[in-house]
């Protein structure tokens, strides 16, 4: 009798295949990080994003927060638009008696809970979208992306402007609005990136043995597509905070809460009579926030291109 067919042990099951291929991703990401730490304006904006974000965790210890509700800046009636360096209040007050120092050290952790919010739930909705749309095309892929090119055909601050408004000024309806705004260039990005990576020998190879469909979008297809979203993911960091920063400006967030928008804001009648502080220091915290993040994009767009790595 015939012994039947038995398929070979595929090379990536092997326990010495898998520690060859870890050893791969583990040089592969030592010279990630080498390529990164060589680009003096990347490595300056981690020093600030690093900054940041340290002032944010610390937050309570180094403005000792207002109960019951540590977002709602402290007020002081009797220190009503004092200049930096008062007595208990080291960066001034605003037109209504807020401590701008608590201010900008509490909008920091308002600033990081949008950023990683908005950013979050848009590449997870953009990822899963643009990645049906790429996987299975036809019908699903063109229905896809005409909602996703009407959703671009309007500009992302007026879009969000808009939603924001009709359900009335809160933090939590500016991260609604700008997550609703966000995910579709993400979908654009993965199904062109989807499409590409499909058409490669190693997934047709994969499919040849028999792998799941599930298996070679998650162990294939996904990991080799990810890399343009990272980078936009990145860069949005810096973008999601100035537009919500612009949302608070014009009052689609809560009156008299510790985020920068909202004391540029206040601060913002103070500056024609010499009152500079309330809005300044905000606003070089959004400056500084949004750069950093850019430059990390942009030096992290270099170090994943392979056109740039010999550079």
């Amino acid at each position: 009798m015939t012994e039947s067919y038995k398929p070979s042990l595929q090379p990536w099951q092997s326990g010495e295949a898998r520690e060859s291929a870890l050893r791969v991703r583990l040089n592969r990401f030592m010279g990630l990080i080498q390529r990164l730490v060589s680009n003096p304006t990347t490595v300056m904006g981690l020093a600030v994003i690093v900054s940041m974000i340290g002032i944010a965790i610390f937050a309570p210890w180094i403005a000792e927060p207002n109960f019951p509700d540590p977002y709602q800046m402290p007020r002081d009636w009797g220190a009503v638009r004092k200049p930096p360096g008062t007595p208990g209040h080291i960066l001034g007050t605003t037109n209504v008696g807020g401590d701008v120092f608590y201010g900008v050290i509490w909008g920091s952790r308002k600033s990081l809970q949008l950023s990683l919010m908005v950013v979050g739930s848009t590449v997870v909705i953009g990822t899963i979208i643009g990645s049906l749309a790429g996987l299975l095309g036809g019908w699903v892929d063109e229905v896809l992306m005409r909602i996703v090119d009407v959703f671009l055909s309007i500009p992302e601050l007026i879009f969000a402007l808009a939603i924001a408004a009709v359900l009335g000024p809160s933090f939590t309806n500016i991260v609604f609005a700008l997550s609703v705004v966000l995910w579709v260039k993400y979908a654009r990005i993965m199904r062109a990136q989807v499409i590409q990576t499909k058409q490669n020998e190693y997934v047709d190879a994969a499919r040849v043995i028999g792998d799941s469909k599930l298996n070679i979008y998650l162990r294939d297809i996904l990991p080799n597509s990810i890399t343009p979203v990272t980078v936009q993911a990145t860069l949005d960091m810096g973008n999601v905070v100035l537009i919500g920063a612009t949302l608070s400006f014009i009052g689609l967030s809560e009156a008299g809460i510790a985020e920068w928008g909202v004391l540029v804001s206040e601060g913002q009648a103070g500056i024609a009579s010499g009152r500079w502080w309330a809005s300044t220091f905000p606003g070089l915290m959004i400056f500084l926030w949004a750069l950093a993040f850019n430059l990390v994009g942009d030096g992290l767009r270099d170090a994943l291109d392979p056109r740039t790595e010999g550079r």
